[in-house]
């Protein structure tokens, strides 16, 4: 929604520069698409070997409980 409003102000100070935008923005997000594919690949990664890190040490904790 806000990224509409800054559209909307965008067409009425210079509306050129605006049907530009129009044209570029699809085109600057394919070209980011692959990037957020890797970060969350990395992302889930980084959590995977952070469970198994933490495993041991939950496992510990809820023996203590029983």
């Amino acid at each position: 929604m806000f990224t509409f409003l800054v559209w909307c102000l965008l067409f009425v100070l210079c509306w050129p520069l605006a049907i530009a935008a129009l044209f570029i923005y699809p085109i600057v997000w394919l070209f980011l698409l692959p990037f957020r594919i890797v970060g969350i690949a990395v992302g889930g990664a980084l959590h995977l070997v952070w469970s198994v890190v933490m495993l041991p040490f939950f496992v510990v904790r809820r023996l203590g409980r029983i």
